[in-house]
């Protein structure tokens, strides 16, 4: 990955989750139209079986089914398959909360929180969970099984999902086309199912948090289904703090608590009280200091010095920037010869590039350990869903991610411009059993907590009160690889479900 640079978080937000190998397409002639009968055929039939979940709390037994629904165009022709895979708990009532998860990307699959945070088995990396080599699957005494059945969803071009053609791709990889088909496969499963009557939540990471909300507003407007709440995890909320000017004093600010929580976990001496300093110094003189003339003398020297020592950027550097330290971050805040990980910046590797004036390693999260999810789900499916297809499993695709549409296009401005916090609010307001839980880790600097924080902190106090919340645990992007944070967060998931029938 490159450097911590605005424009570099372009490049590293339009992989989020993540840049891989292209969409697999059946070509046909010279018209870049695939065969849908030869690519949906190598897509099997439905595969249902039974298994049991070991706990603390004993066996809870389960039904799995690995399919996919058929989406279909306005010309009556199956326009894609969108793969699936639910579990639902048995002998339970029929007003159990029914959960929709997916992936972020866009382009990225869901095969991260399935194995990683909520499905009933969990891949371990290790004794130091960072180790994608020997990944093992086991089951998962934090599963969200325990309270709520799940829908995980692979939106198309990425998992085993997909369209009939490249031309007809275009139907779905954009901000709406992509909420509406996510919105018709959760209308079909609801109908199929018979569970218009479970409170429904959404469940989204990165890209997939902002999906969320689009979702959740796709669902009432075109399928009359209103969810109950959703949880974001690390969440692309306001694309203005994502894709913004370089020196924007906000954007700043609200970054600079992030780096400060890596900095303390590097050290070994992380305290969430030290982080909060951080966030009054960010949001006060640090912010008032960047909006105005660059600081002369003894006060450019109070402030450098400041900066410097929360983020472990000399202060020479910090000066030279003016204070705007996201284009030097990776490469000079972790001391010579090392450059940090955007998506966890507590994690340093040794720069495989030090002649380079800005980063130019792949991310050893991204790139690295994480990259073993879609091997092990494919492995998963196979082994114990009874899913077999000689189907590469895509778990990031890079293709669907450059084809994407963000307000009618594909440039900086369409980025920056689009919001998930409108539809919040409107949801809010016409929904009163709406909820919402956002969740970070506290060194994610690819979407630092102060954006949420920010978004959260500004929706009107009578239309959120007691029904928003944030949450913060230790780690990066993907916090939930690690059990501590995995099983915390867990553990307030359940209390979120819990307070809505309460």
């Amino acid at each position: 990955m490159r450097a911590f640079h605005i424009r570099h978080i372009i490049a590293l937000l339009s992989a989020l989750l993540f840049t891989a190998a292209p969409v697999q397409s059946q070509q046909s002639g010279s018209s870049g139209q695939a065969a849908p009968s030869r690519i949906f055929g190598l897509i099997p039939p439905d595969s249902v079986t039974e298994h049991s979940l070991k706990r603390h709390t004993g066996m809870l037994p389960y039904s799995t089914t690995a399919g996919t629904f058929d989406i279909f165009g306005q010309n009556g022709e199956r326009s894609a398959k969108i793969f699936y895979t639910a579990y639902v708990a048995k002998d339970q009532t029929i007003g159990r909360p029914l959960t929709f998860v997916f992936n972020g990307g866009p382009g990225a699959a869901s095969a991260y929180l399935h194995l990683g945070l909520v499905g009933p088995r969990i891949l371990e990396f290790g004794e130091d969970q960072n180790d994608g080599t020997q990944p093992s699957l086991s089951d998962n005494p934090d599963s969200w099984l325990a309270f709520t059945d799940l829908v995980l969803i692979d939106p198309v071009g990425s998992g085993w999902s997909r369209a009939a053609s490249n031309d007809e791709a275009k139907s779905f990889y954009g901000v709406r086309q992509d909420a509406e088909s996510l919105a018709k496969v959760i209308a079909l499963y609801t109908q199929h199912n018979g569970r218009l009557p479970s409170p429904k939540y959404l469940l989204g990471e990165s890209y997939g948090g902002f999906r969320a909300a689009k979702v959740a507003s796709a669902l009432k407007e075109s399928q009359g289904i209103l969810v109950a709440g959703i949880v974001m995890i690390s969440p692309m909320i306001e694309g203005r703090f994502q894709w913004g000017a370089d020196d924007d004093p906000l954007t700043a600010a609200l970054r600079l608590p992030s780096l400060a929580a890596a900095l303390l976990e590097r050290k070994n001496t992380f305290n969430s009280n030290l982080v909060r300093e951080a966030e009054h110094f960010a949001m006060t003189e640090y912010l008032v200091a960047l909006a105005g003339p660059s600081p002369q003398g003894n006060s450019a020297e109070g402030l450098y010095a400041r900066v410097a020592a929360l983020t472990g950027i000399p202060q020479q550097q910090v000066a030279r920037a003016h204070g705007f330290i996201g284009g030097v971050y990776t490469k000079q805040s972790a001391g010579e010869g090392r450059i940090v990980s955007p998506y966890d910046a507590a994690n340093t590797v040794v720069d495989a590039y030090p002649e380079a004036a800005t980063s130019q390693n792949d991310d050893p999260i991204l790139d690295g350990f994480t990259r073993a999810y879609g091997a092990a789900f494919s492995a998963y499916a196979r082994d114990e869903l009874g899913f077999k297809t000689d189907m590469t499993y895509t778990l990031l695709s890079e293709e669907v991610n450059g084809r994407w549409e963000w307000n009618s296009g594909r440039d900086g401005a369409n980025r920056a411009s689009a919001t998930a916090a409108i539809d919040i609010r409107d949801l809010l307001s016409v929904i009163p059993q709406f909820r919402v839980m956002v969740a970070h880790g506290y060194s994610d600097v690819l979407i630092p907590y102060g954006f949420s924080k920010y978004v959260l902190d500004h929706i009107p106090p009578a239309l959120g009160a007691g029904r928003l919340e944030l949450n913060l645990y230790r780690g990066g992007h993907m916090f939930y690889t690690a059990p501590a944070s995995r099983a915390a967060f867990s553990q307030d998931a359940r209390t979120f479900y819990r307070k809505a029938v309460e």
